[in-house]
């Protein structure tokens, strides 16, 4: 992705500048403002040194940060910071005790930028592949609030709910999908080595053969001569609609699309609702107010529809409308969920029952977990069941009706 140079104003006034790999300039704007600062001017420029200077073959051999190495970096941070540990000092240990070399760089980096002035919210902000808006916004309201300590255990509570709830989801669906392509490779061989056997075999009858045996040496023999054009449709569809799915109309009908599938759709948008959920009780908790909270929180929602949807419910609410409203009008909560927004904003309490509602979707998300097996077993075996009624029929059925005429 390309750089942008920018400078920006934090809500002191103070002048931020620095540079920042994104999309584009509105990606970069989006960036600043989820951290609380304002954009003044953006500017296409080149990488910074350090990461033109990198080897090609380093940079790739080098594993990427991930999101357990900030889970456990936010924990390590509320343990020193509640310790009274000045930060300086607690990043320079984290520094020499890092596992990963790239996390030990992110930290440098981290450093020379508190070294030079910036807070750290400013200094995260030029590692966005690492720290999301989310995070940022976060750190931000705790350097303000002068919780920082309180924040950054509440991040690393919600990394470690996300993180174990996309865990979850993949465990569930791994069977299924080993299920799948071990079904599609048989079909594969069959075709291109079972069938052509017989093929031989069926021209010694000298007679019609069954419609579903025509059928079946008709796909072999074209997967025999053309597999290659096979394999090169597949993959130029594959390069395709990942291109699609990367522009925003693509990325906002693909997620639509995503929540409808049967079975797994559910399971999407209940886990995308309680990461929702999670995230703003955690903004409402630190005094992040709620048209904020609702941006920030837009940006942690990992599907562009929902993301859309709680855009327009920032609007909404920017426009005067209560919260009740908007999610009304949202169209994606359920009746239950509903009427517990609307007693949380009665009360007071809209952060305790957003916690709540969270709790109820982790609930629903880990009984369809629970059983999504038993509920996509059926399906597989008709699959499969249909499968072999029509190799059974389109390879057995003519010698079936050789062996009778015989008797005759």
């Amino acid at each position: 992705m390309p750089y942008f140079a920018y400078k920006a104003r934090d809500p002191r006034g103070q002048l931020l500048q620095g540079v920042l790999e994104a999309a584009d300039s509105g990606a970069v704007a989006d960036q600043l403002l989820g951290s609380g600062a304002t954009p003044v001017s953006i500017a296409p420029t080149r990488a910074p040194a350090k990461a033109a200077g990198e080897g090609f073959w380093a940079r790739l051999m080098e594993k990427k940060v991930t999101s357990l190495d900030v889970q456990l970096f936010s924990r390590q941070m509320y343990t020193l910071l509640k310790s009274g540990v000045p930060i300086m000092r607690g990043l320079a240990g984290l520094q020499e005790s890092a596992v990963s070399p790239a996390f030990a760089k992110v930290i440098r980096d981290l450093r020379e930028s508190l070294d030079a002035g910036r807070e750290l919210s400013v200094a995260m902000r030029g590692h966005p592949t690492v720290f999301n808006n989310f995070y940022l916004s976060m750190v931000r309201v705790g350097e303000m609030t002068g919780r920082l300590d309180e924040v950054m255990l509440r991040l690393f509570e919600h990394l470690e709910f996300d993180r174990d709830m996309r865990g979850r989801v993949k465990s569930a669906l791994r069977y299924p999908m080993f299920v799948v392509i071990a079904m599609v490779i048989a079909m594969f061989i069959v075709n291109m080595f079972v069938i052509p056997q017989f093929v031989q075999v069926f021209k010694s009858f000298n007679a019609e053969l069954p419609l579903m045996t025509r059928i079946l040496i008709a796909t072999s023999g074209f997967t025999t001569q053309y597999w290659w054009m096979l394999f090169g449709g597949a993959a130029a569809a594959a390069v395709a609609l990942r291109g699609w799915v990367r522009t925003p109309a693509g990325e906002l009908r693909w997620d639509r699309w995503k929540l409808r599938v049967p079975i797994a759709g559910k399971i999407i948008h209940k886990g995308t609702m309680a990461r929702f959920a999670r995230s703003f009780a955690l903004s409402s908790k630190s005094g992040v107010p709620i048209v904020q909270a609702l941006t920030v929180v837009s940006q942690t929602v990992d599907n562009a529809y929902l993301s859309q949807r709680v855009d327009q419910m920032r609007e909404s609410v920017e426009r005067g409308e209560s919260i009740l409203r908007t999610s009304v009008t949202a169209g994606i909560f359920t009746p239950v969920v509903l009427q517990m927004i609307a007693v949380g904003e009665e009360s007071g309490s809209l952060d305790e029952l957003m916690d709540e509602i969270a709790l109820m979707y982790e609930r629903e998300v880990d009984y369809e977990l629970k059983t999504l097996s038993a509920q996509i077993e059926p399906i597989l075996i008709t699959f499969l069941g249909v499968m072999v009624l029509i190799l059974a029929l389109g390879i057995f059925l003519p010698i079936w009706n050789l062996g009778r005429a015989a008797l005759h």
